[in-house]
């Protein structure tokens, strides 16, 4: 077993709880449980795991075990907390591509681990022009210059956010590279797996280049997946040997998962083999990404179109707000950018997130010129959000 592989003395030791013995067992043999109350299958309901075989068994070009494959969370945040859970020790170093989901911060330091940064960098034409979100670039030797022998995982995410980047195949084997050469885990968070834009025909994912498989851990959400995050039900898809930890680290945070919304994904999953739920609501979103996107085109301000997800990165560096214009202090130890997204948010009416909050401190220049909107609303909402934002042509600079 190779370094990276290794899991964290906090799993290494656990047994198998009681739990984990006697409620599948119950389930299996159709036997009266009297020794507890109404637990779900610590893995997840056996009707959600096949759902989840079945439709992504194509996505992965091999069949899914859903005994030893698939593993339930608690929404993919709990997903990720688990592995971090399962695989970090006191020090252990885990890379993070910025901008990055700001949970996986806290995910890792509560698990003792330390996270290292290495940013996604727009091209200098982003200043005055729309632009692809695959022109937001990772240097890959820079990526490689930050593993020490501490390290023990690379997080991406793909498609991305606030950037909306879907990496592509030659970028996901070179960051596989760096993994193998330094035998590294890869988490890949592909929570908007189900939502990536024309012309890209297939969603590229890292688990099924060369032999990245072995060492991928794979995030997916079905509350991403069906516009339905408050039902917190996500899933980890990855090989026995690194699924096994994360399971173990789970039985102890949240042992199983709620069953109602369990089934609801369950139902969805399986509607969707047979009828285009996530083709049509590609379609929807590509049309809300219009709708949201024809402001930003009338006021001349730049912004990235992005691949996947459902976030607009708008570059807001030639509006100018008036400057004696007073902020609360406690803007002052952030980025710029907390300041244009709260004079949008109070004088225009429409609130954006100031993206320096998926940066490091040392990178928080970086991001002082975006703000992050969101198209993932109804069509109404987003015609009344462009007739606030209309209100900003007085403060656009010529």
């Amino acid at each position: 077993m190779g370094k990276g592989f290794t899991p964290a003395a906090r799993v290494s030791k656990f047994e198998k709880d009681v739990w984990s013995i006697f409620t599948p067992l119950a389930a299996e043999t159709k036997a009266i449980n009297l020794g507890q109350g109404y637990m779900n299958h610590p893995k997840g309901r056996l009707r959600l795991r096949n759902a989840i075989a079945a439709s992504y068994s194509p996505e992965f070009n091999r069949q899914l075990d859903p005994e030893t494959e698939i593993l339930v969370t608690a929404g993919a945040n709990e997903a990720m907390y688990a592995t971090f859970a399962g695989y970090l020790d006191e020090g252990s170093e885990v890379i993070c591509i910025e901008p990055f989901f700001d949970q996986y911060i806290s995910n890792i330091s509560m698990n003792g681990g330390k996270p290292v940064f290495v940013p996604l960098r727009a091209p200098e034409r982003a200043k005055d022009s729309i632009i692809s979100s695959h022109e937001w670039r990772l240097d890959i030797d820079e990526l490689r210059s930050k593993v020490t022998d501490k390290t023990k995982m690379i997080v991406i995410n793909t498609p991305h956010n606030p950037v909306g980047k879907v990496f592509d195949e030659e970028e996901l084997l070179a960051i596989g590279k760096v993994a193998e050469e330094n035998d590294l885990i890869i988490l890949s968070d592909e929570v908007y797996d189900r939502l990536y834009y024309p012309p890209l025909q297939k969603f590229p994912r890292i688990a099924t280049l060369g032999n990245l498989w072995e060492r991928t851990l794979t995030v997916c959400s079905g509350g991403k997946s069906f516009a339905a995050t408050g039902w917190r039900v996500g899933w980890l898809i990855g090989p026995e040997h690194l699924v096994k930890y994360s399971f173990a680290a789970q039985t102890r945070v949240v042992f199983s998962v709620n069953s109602p919304c369990q089934e609801a994904v369950a139902a969805g999953l399986e509607t969707s083999l047979t009828q285009p739920i996530f083709q049509d609501q590609i379609a929807a979103y590509l049309k809300k990404r219009e709708i949201l996107a024809q402001v930003f085109d009338e006021l001349e301000l730049p912004y990235t179109v992005p691949e996947g997800a459902y976030y607009i990165l708008v570059n807001t560096n030639k509006i100018d707000i008036p400057k004696d214009y007073s902020f609360p202090a406690e803007l002052d130890a952030r980025g710029g950018d907390f300041k244009t997204c709260y004079w949008l948010t109070k004088e225009i009416g429409v609130a954006a997130i100031p993206p320096s909050e998926f940066y490091s401190k040392d990178h928080w220049d970086l991001a002082k010129d975006f703000a992050r909107f969101a198209f993932c609303k109804t069509d109404d909402v987003l015609e009344q959000a462009v007739e606030r934002l209309r209100q900003l042509k007085p403060y656009i600079r010529k």
